[in-house]
């Protein structure tokens, strides 16, 4: 059993901490919100800063919204670089800039330690079922130590390669997500706008090339209209801007990516940032005067 340590223990980082506690590993914890309990249950310390989180534990993992967060985390007044001794291995989980990511790793490294990039895909469903998509960078060396966690709290796990590819992996599962909703989102608007049923023009498409995951829950969603996060609106843009300045900084252009972006800005302008992703169709439907699920022919 590892001494692990655990920085930010919210939606997704509590139940991901606690597959750990629930396999027997010992648990040093930090967060901005409270330990919870049933982790202080399980075994859990909790740590007053990331330093002394960083002095008890053998592999650190962070799980925190943003880029200045890692940062801050890491390197701050009493982040983990203060507490950290030659030989440990900091694991980011979180999704934030794969260019920053290089550097973090780079500083991590001088004092002696390994680092992983390792974000995610599930979201708190797939956090709280261990069933999260973890794309990793990083070595070889550290990826097989870290594996065993991983296996933890997740099922598909690929390590992409260097320092920064799985963050570069996580944006671009980001991109294709975001614009599939758009799409499932255009398809379902146009089929309800056009007078067909658009759960039976929904069930139908789930046979057929055009079948994903997407479809099939979120197009869903969108009929329902049940918009109760899994996954927030304001966390995906987060994302494609992530996506959007990592294209900046290789100057290529990601035009779709952009439109992405501007729906889920439209929504977030209507209050709806912490909507879940699929009501990205609600913008669509305000350019469009119409609702799925309202019958065609009468208008808002």
């Amino acid at each position: 059993m590892a001494n692990i340590g655990f920085i930010g223990l919210g939606i997704m980082g509590a139940p991901m901490a606690k597959h750990l506690a629930d396999a027997g590993h010992k648990l040093f914890t930090y967060s901005q919100t409270p330990t919870p309990s049933n982790l202080i249950e399980a075994g859990a310390s909790v740590c007053a800063c990331g330093t002394d989180v960083a002095k008890a534990a053998d592999i650190i993992i962070v799980m925190v919204p943003d880029t200045p967060h890692v940062e801050d985390v890491l390197f701050g007044e009493h982040g983990l670089s203060k507490g950290l001794a030659a030989g440990k291995i900091v694991v980011d989980m979180s999704s934030i800039s794969p260019v920053a990511t290089k550097e973090f790793a780079k500083r991590i490294n001088a004092l002696g330690c390994e680092y992983l990039d390792a974000p995610v895909s599930g979201g708190e469903v797939g956090a709280k079922a261990a069933s999260l998509t973890i794309m990793v960078g990083g070595s070889d060396k550290a990826f097989e130590t870290v594996k065993p966690l991983f296996q933890l709290m997740g099922k598909n796990i690929t390590l992409v390669g260097g320092n920064g590819d799985g963050q570069i992996t996580k944006v671009a599962n980001q991109i294709i997500v975001a614009l599939t909703i758009e799409a499932v989102g255009e398809a379902l608007l146009l089929a309800a706008k056009a007078g067909a049923d658009p759960a039976r023009v929904r069930e139908a498409l789930m046979g057929g090339f055009a079948s994903s995951r997407i479809l099939e829950v979120h197009g869903e969603r969108m009929i329902k209209r049940t918009f109760d996060p899994g996954f927030r609106i304001d966390l995906h843009r987060k994302d494609l801007n992530l996506a959007l300045t990592t294209a900046r900084q290789l100057n290529m252009s990601l035009p779709n990516t952009a439109t992405a972006q501007e729906l889920f800005n439209a929504c977030a302008a209507r209050d709806g940032g912490g909507w879940d992703h699929s009501a990205m169709v609600r913008a669509l439907e305000v350019m469009a005067n119409f609702e799925i699920g309202q019958q065609a022919g009468n208008t808002k």
